[in-house]
Parts: C-alpha cells; sequence; structure tokens
C-alpha cells in the first residue's frame, strides 16, 4: 500500500502551472517551428538532435509500458517510478527537440506516393496530440499527487494510451523523416 495513503495529504492547486507550462512550451515550440534556423551554426551536427529525439521517445514509449503494467499489477509504487523515469526522458526530448528546431531549418519529407500521405497523417496526428498530451500529463501526475486517485484513473485513462502513440509515432517520424537530413 502507498505510504502516502494513509496520510492526510494537502490538496494542492496545480491548474495555474499546469495552465503556464503547457500555454509556454506548447507556444515556444509553435513559434520556433516557424522560425529559420540559425545561420552558420558549426559547433557540432545538429543532426545527432533528431536521433537523440528518437532515443528519448523510444526511452518514454517503453517507461510508459513499464509504468502501465506495473499498475494494472497494482504495483503503485513500481508505477510511480516508470511515469518519473518517462517525464525525465520526455524533458530530455524537449530539449533536444527545442535545440534542434532552433539550431536548423525544417526538414522536408523528400518522398511521394502513399508513403507521403502516410508520413503526413503520422506527422499530424503525432503534433496534435503532442500539444494535447503536456496539460493531459501534467494533470494526471497533479491528480495523482493529490491522492485524488478516482479523478486521476479517470484522465489517465485518456492520457496513457495517447502519451504512448505520441512517444511511438515521435520514433516514427524520425524513423520515415531521417533519409533527408
Amino acid at each position: 500500500m502507498d505510504e502516502r495513503s494513509n496520510q492526510q495529504v494537502k490538496k494542492r492547486n496545480y491548474k495555474p502551472a499546469i495552465i503556464i507550462i503547457s500555454v509556454v512550451l506548447i507556444g515556444a515550440i509553435g513559434v520556433l517551428a516557424g522560425l529559420p534556423g540559425v545561420e552558420g551554426f558549426d559547433a557540432f551536427d545538429v543532426t545527432i538532435l533528431p536521433l537523440m529525439n528518437a532515443i528519448f521517445n523510444t526511452f518514454t514509449f517503453l517507461f510508459l509500458v513499464g509504468a502501465l503494467i506495473a499498475i494494472l499489477k497494482r504495483n503503485v509504487k513500481v508505477h510511480r517510478r516508470f511515469i518519473y523515469a518517462a517525464f525525465v526522458t520526455t524533458t530530455f526530448f524537449l530539449i533536444t527537440y527545442v535545440g534542434h528546431h532552433f539550431l536548423s531549418d525544417s526538414t522536408a519529407y523528400g518522398g511521394s506516393g502513399f508513403g507521403m500521405y502516410f508520413y503526413y497523417f503520422i506527422l499530424i496526428t503525432h503534433i496534435v496530440l503532442a500539444a494535447a498530451i503536456v496539460p493531459l500529463a501534467l494533470t494526471s501526475v497533479a491528480r495523482a499527487w493529490n491522492m485524488e486517485n478516482e479523478r486521476h484513473k479517470r484522465i489517465a485513462r485518456w492520457t496513457m494510451p495517447i502519451w504512448l502513440y505520441v512517444s511511438f509515432t515521435g520514433v516514427l517520424v524520425y524513423i520515415l523523416i531521417s533519409p533527408y537530413y
């Protein structure tokens, strides 16, 4: 049993922080996507950053699967550790993602036909759901911290599959566009 469940937990209002983090993060990524890369940057080969993004997304996906298995086995302690690990790798992903988009121009997909339609379908759903997962994941963890278990379960039923999809398709987007870097 969770040691915090036996204690009275002071509920905190995380909503303002969730809104601020979500708006700032999604807004910054949106702005960066429209800017040209830093001209003449040659401190290192920035094409390594998308590979790092894919690696971090892979770890996030694996940690989320571990969290899902742990909670299905009712092991809250292990579940929590996997979720925190997923947040860490997602944070590393965001750092390398923002860095890549700050330092370099966007890469266009060079394929055609079915591959192009498949790529853009995956990319668009990935982008839309990636924006949605920010407040969902933050709200899910805030409800867990407040020991609002039923409310946490209700939102986590949406958060987990969406976050799994976003992390998996992040890797898939990399695989599909990597020949064009």
